[in-house]
């Protein structure tokens, strides 16, 4: 069993199993960034309650890309992944190409099937859900689709553990 905590500043922690089963590829290479101290430092840069929260950006701007990407492992992209974009979900963020994630990732903040089987999920929340409600409750402002944090919520650290 791989765990994942992410702690952010002044809100808690968050804790996720991740399931290299559904998702292998999108696993490795989360594992592998976070393992790297990458996201250390980083903001939840993008906002929309009742939807998702989003972290990862290099920049903390969602438009700012990664240095590499993955194979999207999801069924649009012809990979078998049937976990659902359920409140808890943590899942890869893209562009509009199915292989264009790399660090960006997100939560799902309340049930988003929409997203199911067209974006990577690869872990679900065990604990946290109060810490996940307080940031998505966070005002924003920016375009609607962007929805930046007028104060940006650092994660402080996440880290993995193998049970």
């Amino acid at each position: 069993m791989i765990i994942c905590t992410i702690a952010t500043q002044d809100f808690g922690e968050m804790v996720f199993e991740l399931f290299p089963r559904y998702a292998p590829i999108t696993v490795k290479n989360f594992v592998d960034t976070v393992r790297s101290g990458f996201y250390n430092g980083l903001a939840w840069c993008r906002i929309v309650r009742d939807y998702v929260i989003q972290a990862g950006s290099p920049t903390n701007d969602i438009m700012t890309d990664s240095d590499w990407h993955i194979k999207g492992e999801f069924a649009v992209n012809g990979i078998e992944n049937p976990l659902p974009h359920i409140r808890g979900t943590l899942s890869m963020a893209r562009d509009d190409g199915y292989d264009t994630a790399g660090t960006q990732f997100f939560v799902v903040h309340q049930d988003a099937h929409k997203l199911d089987g067209r974006y990577a999920a690869f872990g679900r929340m065990i604990s946290g859900f109060e810490v996940l409600d307080a940031i998505a409750s966070l005002p924003t402002s920016g375009p609607e689709t962007w929805n930046l944090p007028l104060t940006m919520p650092i994660i402080t650290a996440i880290t993995i553990t193998e049970k």
